[in-house]
């Protein structure tokens, strides 16, 4: 099993749940995260004061998946979320030892 991270921009999280729902994945998390990279935060007005925010908001998404189902999920993300603009996100992939189901004890991929 793998667990996908993603961190998206939040414009783009629609099409790729829609996206992702659409290849069967019955459940994954997401939050909204801050953080800083390339790309650099518009100024923006606070009760007509200019200020210039030191991060940029974006949406995380964590998805666990059998190692057959990987490569589709990653293509998934990467053709939806793309713009072509500095930003655009990162994918991170981790070995997931296991996984356990905790209403029946289901273990493995039987409990995705």
């Amino acid at each position: 099993m793998k667990k996908i991270e993603a961190i998206i921009r939040t414009s783009k999280f629609e099409e790729i749940h829609q996206c992702i729902a659409s290849l069967g994945v019955k459940f994954f998390t997401f939050y909204e995260v801050k953080g800083m990279g390339m790309e650099h935060a518009k100024p923006q007005t606070y009760r007509g004061v200019a200020y210039e925010p030191a991060y940029i908001p974006r949406t995380k998404i964590e998805i666990v998946t059998a190692d057959e189902h990987m490569d589709e999920i990653i293509n998934c993300i990467l053709t939806t979320g793309r713009t072509g603009e500095v930003g655009d996100g990162k994918i991170f992939i981790y070995e997931a030892l296991d996984a356990y189901r905790i209403r029946n004890n289901d273990k493995g991929t039987e409990a995705l």
